[in-house]
């Protein structure tokens, strides 16, 4: 496996400087800072994720002010205290996209999300002082507890709402394809902690973020 700066090396001869590598590159906010997070606001990212699966995302930006209208804010409080008949009408309103798989799901995502904040203060608080040598087990965490939070949509709202976080999109998984950490896109538990080992390995080498040295892989193909 090449060490980190070998692979930014090669990031930054093709896109002409270290500089053109890292620019832009998001800082991850801190654990108090993302614990501050309301919770109203990690059920939105999340929604907002399970809409954009397998359909345009421009779709779902004209869309959004209805959306976040329609399912009161995302408010916890709000959304448990609705009659029976309120998730059926819902999955009618042309306000949102009209999808009762993906209306469930962002409806358990906030149960799960409750019950997060009844353990630990906050949904925010958990994700903060999840350990990022363990963001591998903080991925899998979401698509286990979580409703359609597999995939990227899980580790995408991470990176949104500040999380300090690695993608595995598809340069991403190229560059460690080609390092011999994995083969494929990982699944399997094996395949996730190469993945993390990889990066634990980088991290120590250069002090980097897990977003930066995330940034640094897909850069380098």
């Amino acid at each position: 496996m090449r060490s980190y700066n070998q692979i930014l090396a090669i990031a930054a001869e093709r896109k002409g400087s270290v500089e053109a590598v890292l620019k832009d590159v998001p800082v991850p906010l801190s654990a108090d800072a993302l614990a501050a997070i309301p919770d109203d606001r990690w059920l939105s990212r999340f929604a907002r994720g399970i809409f954009q699966a397998g359909i345009s995302w421009t779709v779902v930006d004209k869309k959004w002010p209805g959306i976040e209208e329609a399912f009161l804010g995302f408010d916890l409080t709000d959304i448990t205290f609705q009659p029976e008949d309120w998730v059926a009408d819902l999955c009618q309103d042309t306000r949102i996209v009209r999808s009762p798989p993906k209306v469930q799901a962002i409806l358990d995502n906030a149960a799960f999300i409750r019950r997060v904040r009844d353990e630990s203060g906050s949904f925010g608080r958990r994700i903060g002082d999840w350990p990022d040598s363990d963001f591998a087990g903080l991925v899998k965490w979401l698509q286990a507890e979580g409703s359609r939070l597999g995939g990227t949509t899980g580790a995408y709202a991470l990176r949104q709402m500040g999380k300090d976080s690695y993608l595995m999109s598809t340069d991403v998984v190229a560059r460690l394809v080609a390092e011999g950490v994995i083969e494929k896109a990982p699944t399997s538990k094996k395949a996730w902690a190469a993945v993390q080992a990889a990066f634990n390995e980088w991290q120590a080498q250069s002090g980097a973020t897990l977003t930066t040295i995330s940034r640094v892989l897909a850069q380098s193909l």
